[in-house]
């Protein structure tokens, strides 16, 4: 069976949204992040890199969450929430799969580091608000007619690109972004989505 080694307000919220959405059964490790919102120093234990989300499953640790999304997906979704490999869908799909960790977060990374030097920080946050527009502008323009990233049905892309949208309506004005935001309502009130917060505990990022 699936554990995922668990961190409170974490990426990892979207692997347990993952599991509930193909109804897995799956155990979860519980960790809590320290006084300077750190991991603990317990997660190294399961994996070198000591950080969060990471499974293990059958005597193996996979970490990252792209790569714990393809590991699900291929081991265990039987052809759900993923397009068919021979099909140009599905050269979409990694495209998301990848974007979401890649370009898409960088920004957000940043963000809080160059807030933190306030003035003397002003030409790395014009960048950073560049990049902020430019691919939240991206993602928005493509959700314009679809309801999920690859359409009409939500895939596994979805649900990895979800903490981009997350944070998104959360720390930065989206009042241009209409697609972006119905997408991350839309997904917020899946039933699946709700059971994994009711399962993983608090987190700051939902609404509703």
């Amino acid at each position: 069976m699936i554990t995922v080694h668990h961190l409170n307000e974490s990426r990892s919220q979207r692997i347990l949204w993952l599991l509930e959405e193909l109804e897995l059964p799956y155990e979860i490790q519980f960790y809590w992040r320290d006084a300077h919102r750190m991991a603990p120093a317990e997660l190294q234990r399961v994996h070198p890199l000591g950080k969060s989300p990471v499974i293990t499953d059958g005597g193996r640790a996979i970490a990252e969450s792209g790569a714990i999304v393809d590991y699900i997906v291929r081991h265990y979704a039987h052809g759900r929430l993923c397009p068919d490999p021979a099909s140009g869908d599905y050269d979409d799909y990694v495209h998301w799969l990848h974007y979401a960790e890649g370009s898409a977060s960088l920004p957000f990374v940043i963000l809080p580091i160059a807030n933190s030097f306030g003035k003397m920080a002003t030409p790395l946050r014009r960048r950073v608000d560049h990049e902020l527009a430019l691919n939240l502008g991206y993602i928005n323009e493509h959700l314009r007619e679809r309801d999920y990233l690859l359409g009409d049905t939500l895939t596994a892309a979805d649900v990895q690109m979800s903490f981009v949208g997350e944070l998104a309506v959360n720390f930065t004005d989206v009042s241009n972004l209409p697609n972006l935001a119905a997408w991350v309502a839309r997904f917020q009130a899946r039933p699946a989505y709700r059971a994994a917060i009711a399962r993983g505990g608090p987190y700051g990022l939902a609404r509703g």
